[in-house]
């Protein structure tokens, strides 16, 4: 998704959810500056991964057969599940969820979309620097030239924004369920279903390249 396309539902979003536009940009300097020596790669080898099958994968219970021959991009807190099967070619995330299996996947070579926004600088804090693999860096705001904005609110909807823009033309989705929230993370039930629609709504606009719904 481009700039263009996404700042008008990023003002939705913020509206919609009561966020501050500066909390989020606040994160992403901190998470730049904190990254300064990371293994921060430039995003033109993502594009070569998009020419295969695309799957994404999120934490409801996926079925992890037939992945051969395919790119894998972990949404967040399903790396613990796909760690326990095969490596992610693809980690994006916002910190939460089990952080250690995204470290293993760091460190075994999966590419990391690391996302800053308001509510996660003690996450950004706490476990950015331990992620040791090459490391794409991404907000919600305004970007610059580290800090990339490719669209998208949650770590799964943010993920198919990120396959799009990489030319994807095909992502399957596999482990999504907008109508049952986890909780695992301690949130709030409304505000973790208000995210889901988002999330939904954001990867149904344009919704002829998913499959798996």
């Amino acid at each position: 998704m481009d700039r263009d396309s996404w700042e008008p539902i990023y003002e939705e979003i913020l509206d919609d959810m009561g966020y501050d536009r500066s909390s989020d940009e606040s994160t992403a300097r901190l998470l730049k500056v904190l990254m300064q020596m990371a293994d921060l790669i430039e995003d033109d080898c993502v594009y070569d991964l998009m020419k295969r099958p695309v799957t994404v994968i999120g934490p409801a219970s996926p079925d992890l057969s037939d992945l051969e021959d395919k790119t894998i991009v972990s949404a967040g807190s399903a790396t613990e599940i796909v760690m326990n099967h095969t490596v992610p070619d693809i980690v994006v995330t916002d910190l939460d969820g089990d952080i250690q299996s995204q470290i293993d996947a760091s460190a075994k070579g999966a590419i990391t979309f690391i996302h800053a926004h308001g509510d996660n600088s003690d996450l950004v804090m706490d476990y950015a620097k331990e992620f040791h693999g090459p490391v794409i860096l991404t907000t919600q705001a305004t970007p610059d030239n580290v800090i990339r904005n490719y669209g998208g609110f949650t770590d799964g909807d943010r993920a198919v924004c990120i396959c799009r823009h990489f030319g994807a033309r095909n992502i399957e989705l596999r482990g999504f369920d907008f109508d049952t929230p986890s909780l695992k993370d301690g949130s709030d039930p409304e505000t973790k279903k208000r995210k889901l629609a988002w999330a939904k709504r954001i990867i149904l606009d344009g919704s002829n390249d998913i499959t798996g719904l």
